[in-house]
């Protein structure tokens, strides 16, 4: 292992004096002193990113966000002054860079991230390390793990001591303990196989950075810290995800990989999602003179992360994506599959996406399998036309609100499996289009996720008849499905019970009113029967005998008035929607309307429920701390779907590309708007 201050042996190879005690010793009434200001939280739970809504677990109750909308920096006042450490701009951090020649100076607290830590600034390999899938075999056929490399004599720099040959032994050796401790680099943990000592390590590393000084990633820094072995192990978690809340995170993180590039090949993910703007008190111009992240150093960041294969960025950077960025991105990095743009609507990011489609010659077939440019909004419908032609295995495809076309809808090519499409407020889409592309095209029958909600102020989609000719066609694998602004009819609700089978999430259109809606939660009595009958549907009507429960646990009925509910009737015993005869049935997303009526009525808390509001929506949420006398908490459903990617919580409003936790702006987008 190598850090900032390293020597070198006569070998040629860094040697690192490891000792837990020069990371542990501090001087008086300095760094201790300054923790004691500021008492470092280590809570993984109820941490949020800057400017970010993410899921609360803490209540045990659904739709339980936090909310974020400020700069920690700047809500703590942390100035230079109230540090005992003045350099705290020391967290640019570009003492890495040792080809100057200047000697490296010696870290400090104050050089991290979190003033209070007692760790280093960074720790890396030796130059030399490329990462597991960059070391040849020597033309033998095996699996690149570590136990493969190391019994073909193949070990890093930090392992070799001196000028030592190595003697490859594969007799097994068996491990004596000496007054009851293991050898060093011989415990049991640490001779577990590489590949499951990462799948443990990985359990430590968090998706959503916490607020303010807050120690990030300290669990894994403690680990990196332990032994050589874990070390080795604990690289790829460490670097293989990086999380950017701020510029100065990003030019550290770059100062890093150009000094010691083979940390860039562990990188797998760039995630801007919780990037703020925001600096500690700086002014624009100042954030501008700083240099930290602009068009040039991103571009640089780009070509020191070769194995990149997820890039998720979102409206704060978007003017830091210039045409030279864009092209990197879709030209020469063969390994990326997940692009997010998410509300990237300046002039300069739209100018610059043109820029690419005319001049640079993109390749026939992109790599990228799952994209969004959800709430795009100004860019031409000539992107979408250039694009969507040469994504041939794409699975998610997120363009809400932009101006996708028929013709660039269409063009997605027949080999891709589309799981997750969202055309929710595509107003240049009819729904004859939609109904069009669902029926006859191979890649929409395996959908998961379907969104084709519209903002029926601005545009109307699908019709009655869209509805009558898409309901039954829709896939057997679908498990979401919105259909708000819709014009609906008390017909379509013989048309939507076989998709409550399988539906786990359901947003309903206009037009309906309560007495519909309770169809689809008990079986059909006399009274019902001769309700389908008069709606004028084919077919015969299950009987009692034969109803199959619904799988619904979010019901979306905020296109309902107040008088379309008959709230008087929702909250009575007659009425099984909101009753346990409705489970699993969980959430039940209302209008504005409505949630000014019920979010402080007593008769919502009397039949077991709660109320749940992020931005401008509201959900009536069923208490399972409050059922079966305080014990429906134990048994209640964590909400976690592997189609979710990563989400808890019901009804996500925007596509995730990429698996993580719910944070930043993507979790705005997701359950704000």
């Amino acid at each position: 292992m190598a850090i900032s201050n390293s020597t070198a042996n006569g070998t040629g190879r860094k040697v690192v004096p490891f000792s837990l005690k020069a990371l542990t010793d501090t001087k008086p009434n300095t760094a201790l002193k300054t923790s004691d200001k500021i008492p470092p939280t280590t809570d993984r739970i109820d941490r949020t990113s800057f400017s970010s809504i993410k899921e609360s677990h803490s209540g045990g109750v659904a739709q339980t966000f936090t909310d974020s909308k400020t700069s920690s920096y700047l809500r703590h006042q942390f100035t230079n002054e109230q540090s005992e450490y003045p350099d705290e701009d020391a967290i640019l951090d570009d003492a890495s860079s040792s080809s100057s020649g200047t000697k490296t100076p010696e870290p400090k607290p104050g050089m991290l991230t979190n003033p209070h830590s007692m760790l280093h600034g960074f720790v890396c390999p030796c130059d030399s390390f490329k990462g597991w899938k960059g070391i040849s075999l020597r033309g033998r056929i095996a699996s690149k793990s570590f136990g493969d490399l190391k019994g073909l004599g193949m070990r890093y720099d930090w392992e070799t001591r001196g000028s030592e040959e190595m003697d490859v032994d594969m007799t097994e050796q068996k491990i004596v303990k000496v007054d009851g401790v293991y050898p060093a680099g011989q415990s049991p943990f640490e001779r577990l196989p590489m590949e499951l000592l990462g799948a443990i390590i990985d359990q430590l590393s968090t998706d959503v950075p916490p607020n303010g000084f807050t120690p990030r990633n300290i669990d894994l820094m403690s680990v990196l810290l332990t032994s050589r072995r874990l070390h080795t192990a604990t690289l790829a978690t460490l670097y293989s995800q990086i999380t950017i809340p701020h510029s100065r995170i990003f030019r550290k993180f770059l100062s890093h990989i150009s000094a010691h590039q083979s940390l860039g090949t562990i990188v797998r993910r760039l995630d801007f999602s919780h990037f703020n703007p925001t600096g500690a008190g700086q002014t624009a111009r100042e954030r501008a003179q700083t240099l930290n992240l602009i068009p040039a150093t991103l571009l640089q960041c780009l070509s020191l992360t070769p194995n990149l294969k997820e890039f998720l960025a979102q409206e704060h950077i978007d003017d830091d994506l210039s045409s030279d960025v864009i092209k990197y991105l879709l030209c020469s990095m063969p390994k990326l599959k997940a692009l997010d743009f998410c509300a990237c609507s300046s002039t300069s990011f739209r100018d610059a996406f043109n820029t690419v489609i005319d001049t640079a010659p993109l390749p026939a077939s992109l790599p990228i399998t799952r994209l969004s440019l959800h709430e795009c909004t100004i860019l031409p419908s000539t992107i979408f036309s250039t694009l969507l032609p040469r994504l041939k295995h794409l699975t998610h495809l997120d363009v809400a609100h932009t101006r996708l076309t028929a013709s660039a809808l269409h063009s997605i090519p027949q080999t891709a499996k589309l799981t997750h499409l969202n055309l929710s407020k595509c107003s240049h889409l009819s729904g004859a289009d939609v109904v069009d592309f669902l029926t006859h095209y191979p890649a929409a029958k395996s959908l998961i996720y379907l969104n084709l909600a519209m903002d029926v102020k601005s545009h109307e989609m699908l019709t009655p008849d869209d509805l009558t000719a898409l309901l039954p066609i829709l896939p057997p694998s679908l498990r979401s499905l919105n259909l708000k602004g819709s014009k609906m009819h008390k017909s379509h609700i013989p048309l939507l019970l076989p998709l409550t089978k399988h539906l786990e999430e359901l947003g309903l259109g206009r037009h309906l009113d309560l007495s519909s809606i309770t169809h689809l939660f008990s079986p059909p009595s006399s009274h019902s029967t001769s309700y389908f009958s008069q709606s004028n549907i084919g077919g015969d009507v299950e009987d009692e005998e034969e109803w199959i429960p619904h799988t619904l646990r979010y019901l979306d009925v905020s296109d309902l008035s107040v008088a379309e509910l008959d709230l008087g009737t929702l909250f009575g015993s007659s009425c099984p929607v909101l009753q346990g005869k409705s489970e699993p049935l969980e959430v039940v997303e209302v209008g504005s309307e409505v949630w000014k009526k019920v979010e402080k009525a007593p008769a919502v808390k009397r039949v077991g429920w709660c109320g749940k509001e992020a931005g401008r929506r509201g959900w009536l949420v069923r208490d399972r701390a409050r059922s079966d006398g305080g014990k429906g908490a134990e048994k209640a459903d964590s909400g976690a779907r592997d189609w979710k990617w990563g989400a808890c919580y019901w009804g996500m409003r925007k596509v995730p590309v990429a698996r993580a936790e719910v944070g930043g702006m993507y979790g705005h987008y997701m359950f704000k708007r």
